[in-house]
């Protein structure tokens, strides 16, 4: 599956976010945020709180969930939002902007992880706003693949759990028939 950079990027770098599992010093958020191009530059102690208090509104919209209540996430998170999309020549053809350029990080960041995630919803499938099934983990992922049925955050989870689930297998199978 393929998304635009405001559909992809932005639903990647929210999960980015959400996987985060330590609040950010300022060179790690800024190298997140410029890994998935959005506004360089050292943010500072309020940007930072700011951005993990967002990350934790966004990890409600992963995961196995009613489509009403998904949807209604999402909406809250747009509505605070609130930004002016605007259509921009800088860099490059016509593209979409969600904020002005005068908006400050913050309002960036907000603006285009809560469009990123509906354009998933509206454009893809709110299925694909995934939670990893191992149960050990607790990572979140934008399912990419074809068939949109991916159930893990990554190989290594499939592979980890299928060993684990094949090793209980064997463990029942090996028991004596009189037990």
């Amino acid at each position: 599956m393929q998304f635009n950079h405001y559909g992809g990027e932005a639903a990647q770098l929210a999960v980015d976010l959400v996987n985060s599992s330590a609040l950010w010093t300022p060179d790690e958020l800024e190298r997140l945020l410029v890994r998935r191009r959005l506004a360089p530059g050292l943010p500072d102690v309020d940007e930072i709180a700011g951005a993990w208090e967002w990350r934790e509104r966004l990890a409600g919209c992963f995961g196995a969930q009613p489509l009403e209540q998904r949807c209604g996430i999402i909406n809250d998170l747009l509505d605070e939002a609130a930004s002016r999309p605007y259509i921009s020549l800088h860099k490059g053809p016509p593209h979409l902007h969600y904020t002005a350029e005068s908006a400050g990080r913050p309002a960036r960041l907000r603006a285009v992880t809560a469009t990123g995630l509906s354009y998933v919803v509206c454009f893809a499938s709110a299925d694909r706003l995934g939670r990893c099934h191992r149960a050990e983990c607790s990572r979140v992922f934008v399912d990419t693949s074809r068939n949109g049925r991916r159930s893990y955050c990554s190989l290594r989870c499939a592979n980890t759990d299928a060993v684990r689930r094949h090793r209980a297998q064997q463990r029942g199978a090996a028991k004596p028939l009189g037990a």
